[in-house]
């Protein structure tokens, strides 16, 4: 490290506004605060120190991805082996490796579009590289299903980092989340991609491993057949370890239950708003199944995104409430709209997106309140009109 140390000392000039490489300064500045935590102090205004950079954060959120993510994986290999019935046959890591080879071109693709358009914007700007995008950049590839084209994905991450967080000043600034907008892209734009029977499951071989599934196979997820009518076929250990169809990222609960254990372990994720928005969708979920209306009340942590949403969306920092009280009104209201969605409406059977969405927005509203209260609270005390 010490030899790294030096090298990137003795190149540093050229990049200097002096220097031959001056125009890409910001650049250089994005790979060394990366790989070294910076040791200059604020510039300017009244700012609360740690011993943690903010892109040290987003490095232990992509941590915390990797169960989730090596895990959709192995499911992607494993749901086109058994859909073409050569389960059995095939091991362990001709599946795995099946589902690697399906899923690296998405976060390839997610990467270069998203952190190009970002290295592309801080030169154009003068400014530093933002490091929000490392964790972006993962979870969106992980939020689509498999059979999602890369030129769509490509569209969707160029619209979230344009519009979603350049234009509001970038990382820090933005009002909404940006994978979820980028799924919102998706499924609006182009909702025969996103929704549906035949998006779930990886249909074509790669360099010969897999197999190519016959034209107009399908594949209905848990959530999909409740929203038909019809009895979910997976048994509830497939719904829990994640051997179902699904958006890449969100089928095991196992893998995100790891990284929500890392999240919290390390405080970088609010258990306040991770914990109410599964109270506020329990108690929904409760009163719906008491009235014949929903499945049961479980069902709704287990399927779909909702706990991948609860654990690496609702609790993005940028993104929800800031003060401690918010956070309990924030999360109960993204676990309650999310099952009202799926209850209410068949046509939107997985509701987390929309949630995440609504809850962003109604977040700064919600710590103004909170802020106010406790303002006009300690002015009482003092005896202060």
């Amino acid at each position: 490290m010490k030899a790294l140390r030096n090298y990137l000392n003795k190149v540093k000039p050229n990049f200097e506004p002096e220097g031959k490489l001056h125009a890409f300064r910001s650049v250089f500045d994005g790979f060394e605060t990366f790989l070294y935590v910076p040791n200059e102090t604020s510039k300017t205004g009244v700012n609360i120190h740690d011993a943690i950079d903010s892109k040290r954060i987003m490095s232990m959120v992509v941590i915390a991805l990797m169960p989730a993510m090596l895990f959709g994986m192995y499911n992607i290999g494993y749901q086109n082996y058994l859909a073409a019935g050569t389960l059995e046959q095939a091991s362990f890591f001709e599946v795995f490796c099946y589902g690697f080879l399906a899923v690296l071109p998405k976060i390839i693709v997610s990467y270069l579009v998203g952190l190009g358009i970002e290295f592309a914007w801080a030169q154009w700007k003068g400014e530093e590289i933002q490091e929000g995008y490392l964790v972006s950049g993962i979870i969106i590839p992980l939020i689509v299903p498999i059979g999602c084209p890369l030129w769509m994905l490509a569209l969707a991450c160029a619209f979230s980092v344009i519009f979603v967080k350049e234009i509001y000043g970038g990382t820090g600034m933005n009002m909404f989340n940006p994978a979820i907008a980028a799924r919102m892209f998706l499924f609006f734009a182009y909702p025969s991609k996103m929704t549906g029977d035949q998006v779930w499951v990886a249909q074509d071989s790669i360099f010969g491993l897999g197999n190519t599934l016959p034209d107009g196979f399908t594949a209905a997820t848990p959530l999909g057949q409740i929203a038909q009518g019809v009895d979910p076929s997976a048994s509830i250990c497939d719904m829990i370890c994640g051997f179902i169809p699904g958006s890449i990222g969100e089928t095991s609960i196992v893998a995100i239950a790891l990284g929500a254990c890392l999240l919290l372990y390390t405080g970088i994720a609010s258990w306040r708003t991770m914990l109410s928005v599964f109270v506020g969708g329990a108690l929904l979920a409760i009163i719906f199944e008491a009235t014949g209306q929903s499945m049961v009340w479980w069902h709704h942590f287990v399927l779909g995104g909702f706990a991948f949403g609860a654990v690496f969306m609702a609790t993005d920092p940028v993104t929800s409430c800031r003060t401690q009280c918010g956070q309990y009104i924030y999360g109960f209201i993204i676990g309650a709209m999310a099952v009202i969605i799926r209850v209410m409406n068949a046509g939107y059977p997985e509701g987390m997106m929309l949630a995440i969405f609504f809850g962003n927005m109604m977040a700064p509203m919600i710590d103004h309140f909170i802020v106010e209260r406790n303002i006009s609270k300690r002015l009482k005390r003092g005896g202060t009109k």
